[in-house]
């Protein structure tokens, strides 16, 4: 356990009206906070509201964009971050765009950082949407989690009062992830003080 509590951002990857992306992401945050290593800050995507045209230089090139609105509010948020959960439905076998739109605005907000994922939808649990989020990541120099937390039939496992009705599987799978997350976060958290290879 690190003596100081490693900065771990949950961010609600839906935007879409109808959504049940903050029932997940409250519930998971939850977890985190009684993991008992991590600072929790739940971000909410909705609340910034990025729009999907990048500026002429990519944020690639240029690692400080002019963010419009409050994004650079959301920008300070994830530097912040020691390690990342994305909680992501899958829409039309993938992820959101409100997901992409808010990676492709950064770049060194993600680099040599950890990334965990929850997912939820019908069928797959969202697992189409993490697979894909791998492949992202791992473009941005980010290390994703093989630990996953997985909701298939979200509609069915939570109450009305947003808690899970057999929470015991989903629960462990949490606390899976988040040892790993720690390992990780730790280990990463350390390495970034190194210059990184020309």
């Amino acid at each position: 356990m690190t003596s100081t509590p490693l900065r771990l951002a949950v961010i609600i990857g839906s935007v879409r009206e109808g959504r049940f992306g903050p029932v997940v992401a409250e519930w998971f945050a939850g977890q985190a906070r009684g993991h008992g290593a991590f600072e929790v800050d739940l971000i909410d995507l909705a609340d910034y509201q990025l729009p999907h045209a990048l500026p002429a230089v990519s944020p690639l090139m240029d690692p400080n964009p002019v963010r419009p609105g409050r994004g650079e509010e959301l920008a300070q948020r994830l530097s912040d971050a020691d390690a990342f959960v994305i909680v992501t439905p899958d829409i039309n076998r993938s992820f959101p765009a409100s997901v992409k739109t808010a990676i492709d605005w950064h770049f060194t907000q993600w680099s040599r950082k950890t990334v965990g994922f929850v997912g939820y939808s019908g069928r797959s649990g969202g697992l189409l949407a993490i697979e894909g989020l791998r492949a992202v990541f791992n473009e941005l120099h980010a290390h994703t989690l093989r630990e996953y937390v997985s909701f298939p039939r979200f509609y069915q496992l939570f109450g009305s009062d947003g808690q899970l009705l057999e929470p015991a599987e989903h629960e462990a799978a949490a606390t899976e992830m988040l040892d790993q997350l720690q390992w990780w976060a730790t280990a990463l958290t350390g390495a970034r003080t190194e210059a990184v290879p020309a």
